[in-house]
């Protein structure tokens, strides 16, 4: 229903995807102007950051997509309109993730991919069946734990209504995080988003193989292929979340 109203007004939808792409254009100029004035980042050329920002910027755009719109459920929970999701006969998570979908966000999507392409015509990469089978398989691992932390965040705001910012931290934070070569962050923080909220698994990690660099934790070869697992288990975690808050959920009563 909200794809047929987008394209009922098709050059309106067209000004706002060219808006998207644009605006998260800006993150890259901010990359660009950085290399104006250095060779490297964190031991990392521009190919290989554009690698690092094409990857997630279109992991996180593909989950923005699907399940952008989760961050709303706590004005739900506040106004009472979740009242309305909970007496149709479809599952609340599917409609609260539908509810106003934004298709003007694949102006984001594009904006990864034609970055991720530029990057891959500009690296010397030695490729094998190994990193030929990396590239979108951490696109797809990478979509799944980002949507596994939307979910995760919009069941946090079922205790705490006014938590969407929480929420943005992990998922518009994270990426912007994910953008960047690990050699800039400290080891601290590098273990925190690998071992405790593991986004470092939607690009680092796998993509630190198809570059050909080390991972700066020292990991076990076999983690660069962990992203499905990790993915699975973090859909499955933010699916326990999602019922544990839907089931503690109090009517308003108006």
């Amino acid at each position: 229903m909200w794809v047929r109203s987008t394209m009922a007004y098709r050059a309106s939808f067209l000004m706002m995807a060219a808006g998207n792409f644009a605006a998260t254009a800006l993150d890259f100029v901010a990359i660009l102007i950085m290399f104006s004035h250095v060779r490297t980042l964190g031991g990392f050329s521009l190919p290989e950051v554009a690698f690092l920002y094409g990857t997630t910027s279109t992991s996180f755009g593909l989950a923005d997509l699907l399940l952008g719109n989760m961050d709303k459920v706590g004005r739900r929970v506040r106004d009472g309109t979740l009242d309305t999701l909970l007496v149709r006969p479809v599952p609340v998570l599917a409609q609260v993730a539908a509810d106003r979908f934004a298709l003007r966000r694949l102006g984001r999507i594009s904006q990864g991919v034609l970055l991720l392409g530029w990057s891959l015509m500009r690296l010397d990469i030695h490729w094998t069946p190994v990193r030929l089978l990396l590239v979108p398989l951490m696109l797809v691992s990478g979509a799944a734990i980002f949507g596994a932390v939307f979910v995760a965040g919009a069941a946090f705001q079922f205790k705490a209504d006014d938590a969407a910012e929480v929420q943005n931290a992990f998922t518009y934070g994270g990426t912007t995080l994910l953008q960047y070569p690990p050699t800039l962050f400290a080891t601290d923080l590098v273990r925190g988003v690998t071992f405790v909220v593991p986004i470092a698994f939607v690009n680092w990690v796998p993509a630190l193989r198809v570059l050909g660099r080390e991972n700066p934790l020292g990991l076990p070869p076999w983690a660069d292929f962990a992203s499905p697992l990790v993915a699975v288990v973090c859909c499955a975690l933010a699916g326990l979340a999602w019922r544990a808050g839907l089931r503690s959920y109090r009517s308003t009563g108006s």
